[in-house]
């Protein structure tokens, strides 16, 4: 089913996507195949790095270990690979196998195909950079804090495989209009801002309160919730270029999280200074 109209009601997305069958990357799926057929050799970790690779298989994941909760289980599972541990290697390739193809789904979509794969490849720099910086932080559990970051835009991948006549209208007026604030685009288009129908969704799916929480840019003045912030938004204005006029902003906040000077995050986000810096000046 895709949606051609908004909802009337902002919770009517939230209802929507909390029952439907979330698709998976065409290659996640192979993948998943070829790791079922080597089970011999294939371990929780390997899995969780196919896993994580694809931000819906990842939700898919999460969503299963909560439905599957035990009464015994008292703490929240916060990380992909405890929650593989959780669910056992033969359990997981017989209830993960023939999952649905995203490919399939917006066969008839190309562009919207694309657009999906664009906001996909966001998400894997801003958990990889997320991840990094949580190293450089000391972070007490980096994988919590890369996951959060995979997750962050989770409602907008939805949008795209679900409501992708809607999604190309927003991507459109945002390219006629860089100026135009994000969160308007949305509520004109969606009739909801993604932010809130994201923690919405969160609290559907049941998702472990301290990933809901990262998720929050309501909440940066924590500082792991401000990893993941910073995080996302520059992957989110890096995709523009990098001369893009909220990078130099990006790049402040950036230092003064991880107390190091200009020079050495351009060094380690591997970055020509003479390429990038000009944005800043």
């Amino acid at each position: 089913m895709m949606i051609e109209h908004p909802f009337d009601n902002p919770n009517g997305w939230a209802l929507f996507f909390a029952s439907a069958e979330i698709p998976v990357l065409r290659r996640t799926a192979e993948e998943l195949r070829r790791l079922h057929e080597d089970a011999e050799r294939t371990d929780t970790r390997i899995i969780a790095q196919a896993v994580m690779h694809d931000p819906l298989l990842t939700l898919r994941v999460l969503q299963y270990i909560e439905v599957h909760r035990g009464e015994r289980q008292v703490t929240d599972i916060t990380t992909i690979e405890r929650a593989l541990v959780m669910i056992g290697i033969g359990p997981f390739f017989r209830d993960f196998e023939n999952l649905p193809v995203v490919e399939d789904r917006l066969k008839n979509h190309p562009r919207a195909m694309i657009g999906l794969i664009k906001v996909i490849t966001r998400a894997r720099k801003a958990a990889s950079w997320a991840f990094d910086w949580a190293l450089i932080r000391h972070d007490l559990d980096c994988d919590e804090v890369r996951l959060a970051a995979l997750l962050r835009y989770v409602s907008e991948m939805l949008m795209w495989c679900f409501a992708p006549t809607l999604a190309l209208n927003a991507r459109a007026m945002q390219e006629q209009d860089r100026h135009l604030r994000t969160s308007a685009i949305q509520q004109q288009v969606y009739q909801t801002r993604l932010d809130d129908l994201q923690l919405e969704l969160a609290k559907q799916w049941h998702l472990p309160e301290l990933l809901t929480t990262l998720m929050d840019p309501g909440k940066a003045d924590n500082h792991r919730v401000k990893n993941v912030k910073l995080a996302c938004d520059l992957a989110r204005h890096s995709a523009n270029g990098w001369n893009d006029e909220a990078l130099p902003d990006d790049y402040a906040a950036i230092c003064e999280l991880l107390h190091i000077e200009l020079p050495n995050l351009m060094e380690k986000l591997d970055l020509d200074p003479e390429t990038a810096l000009p944005a800043i000046n």
